[in-house]
């Protein structure tokens, strides 16, 4: 997960498929500003398909936007993202996104987000934080929730949706206030 800008593109080679024919890839090459998550090395270029019709998420290279880019590193300065990866400007982020990526969002490394596609929902353990804004906001996949909370680890172990200065408490959150 970084926040990058893109400064260039070319399309290039990345292999032929099974019948020998060559693979084409866009490689964007970016300036990355930070790394969240990731390999010790910065990522120097980020690979795509060459159109969105094959899952390619293009980026705007006039080196003026900056991006929130989660996509899947291979550890030597190469990154690959498509239109399933989280690519979002970083000015469309909500301040409290951004505080809890510097902040928040580590605390909830080992808890698991499960998706709630329609009500009624459940989770199946206590490591476990109930995402409706897919169910409650129709089909929102960038509603109330993602922009304005995080799931954490609470101190007893269990992990719930938080939003705030203070320490989470230990009551439950309802459905309806994640």
């Amino acid at each position: 997960v970084i926040r990058a800008k893109a400064v260039s593109f070319k399309e290039v080679d990345s292999g032929n498929d099974i019948y020998g024919n060559p693979i084409k890839r866009i490689q964007y090459e970016i300036k990355q500003i930070k790394m969240f998550k990731g390999p010790d090395k910065d990522i120097e270029f980020v690979y795509t398909a060459p159109s969105t019709a094959v899952c390619g998420r293009p980026l705007d290279t006039g080196g003026k936007k900056e991006y929130l880019i989660a996509g899947k590193s291979e550890g030597n300065g190469k990154m690959h993202i498509t239109l399933c990866d989280l690519v979002s400007t970083w000015d469309s982020l909500s301040p409290t996104q951004k505080k809890s990526l510097n902040q928040r969002y580590q605390m909830g490394c080992e808890c698991k987000i499960s998706r709630c596609l329609s009500i009624p929902c459940f989770v199946a353990s206590l490591d476990e934080c109930l995402w409706t804004d897919w169910a409650m906001e129709k089909n929102n996949v960038d509603g109330r929730q993602a922009k304005h909370y995080a799931c954490i680890k609470r101190s007893d172990g269990s992990c719930a949706w938080y939003r705030g200065m203070a320490p989470p408490k230990q009551e439950f959150l309802d459905i309806e206030d994640p």
